[in-house]
């Protein structure tokens, strides 16, 4: 039998989902049988796990209209096949209109990857951003710790804009004349805005001009 604090813990989430369909329904009484029809989001989220960065709250926006896929750093890896399949299913069913690579100040992941690597499986997963960070580790040493740290941050979401300029269904998609366009935003969870790190991709010319300066560095 399950401990009474843990009962407690998990019957609060059903209250507080009762309050929601409530709420909701007094606003809109036919949210949900129109949300159960069919989802057509114009945004796919890729965002990092992290539970102060939710992705629907942050922009104000209603179940339906946001595809989310959340990892730690927020990273986008040619290995990964969740991910991939995230981008696939966005792009080729979908139809999103913009992907967004959101990141956000202070993030554990990226701090992590400043630090001495260990053999476990966040380390692996986070190597990537540790190479970003010995790249420009000269320069950003110059920086304080915070500074450093939520420098590194927006690097890592430039870095994942680029990678996800190679996925095959997002060259597909711009080929075929699809209109899609790839952006880089930053949360600030401090003050709860959210930033355009102005890097914005919509077609294959300037996905390989961006691809072609990371590896000249």
């Amino acid at each position: 039998m399950c401990n009474q604090h843990y009962n407690q813990d998990i019957e609060q989430l059903f209250t507080n989902n009762l309050a929601w369909v409530d709420k909701i329904n007094r606003k809109t009484p036919e949210f949900f049988s129109n949300l159960s029809n069919q989802q057509t989001p114009e945004y796919l989220w890729i965002g990092c796990s992290d539970s102060r960065v939710p992705a629907n709250e942050l922009v104000k926006m209603d179940p339906g209209t946001i595809f989310v896929h959340r990892n730690i750093a927020n990273l986008v890896n040619s290995s990964d096949m969740n991910v991939l399949s995230v981008i696939q299913y966005a792009v080729e069913v979908l139809k999103v209109k913009h992907i967004i690579i959101n990141g956000h100040y202070g993030c554990g992941g990226v701090q992590a990857a400043m630090n001495e690597s260990n053999p476990d499986l966040i380390d692996h997963w986070i190597r990537p951003i540790r190479k970003y960070y010995q790249r420009s580790k000269n320069e950003l040493n110059k920086l304080s710790m915070t500074d450093r740290i939520d420098q590194l941050c927006e690097i890592n979401v430039i870095e994942q804009v680029r990678n996800i300029c190679h996925i095959p269904a997002i060259r597909k998609a711009w080929k075929s004349g699809q209109a899609l366009a790839i952006h880089g935003f930053i949360y600030d969870i401090k003050d709860g805005r959210l930033h355009n790190l102005n890097i914005t991709v919509d077609n294959i010319d300037e996905a390989d001009r961006i691809v072609s300066r990371n590896n000249d560095i």
